[in-house]
C-alpha cells in the first residue's frame, strides 16, 4: 500500500503518521471526521490541506486496520 500523501518520520510528531509537508496527524483528521465535521469545515481550520489529503487520511487508516491481527475470544478458555 502506497500512501503518497502520508508520511511517518520519527522526527515529526513523534513518528505519528501525518499529512506530508505538514505536522497534521492523520489521527486529528479522523477525529474531526468522527465528530461530524465536513470537508469544508476541516479545510477552513487547515487551509493548506486539500480534500485529497482528507481522503488519504481515511484510506491510510482503513489500510492500517485491514492489516490488523484479529483475536477471537472463545467461550472455553484453555
Amino acid at each position: 500500500m502506497v500512501h503518497d500523501r502520508i508520511t511517518v518520520d520519527p522526527k515529526v510528531m513523534f513518528g505519528k503518521p501525518v499529512i506530508k509537508g505538514t505536522r497534521i496527524p492523520v489521527e486529528l483528521i479522523l477525529r474531526k471526521l468522527a465528530e461530524g465535521m465536513t470537508d469544508n469545515e476541516i479545510l477552513s481550520h487547515h487551509p493548506h490541506l486539500s480534500v485529497a489529503d482528507i481522503r488519504a487520511a481515511a484510506a491510510f487508516a482503513a489500510d492500517h486496520l485491514a492489516n490488523e491481527e484479529i483475536v477471537l475470544a472463545t467461550d472455553n478458555p484453555p
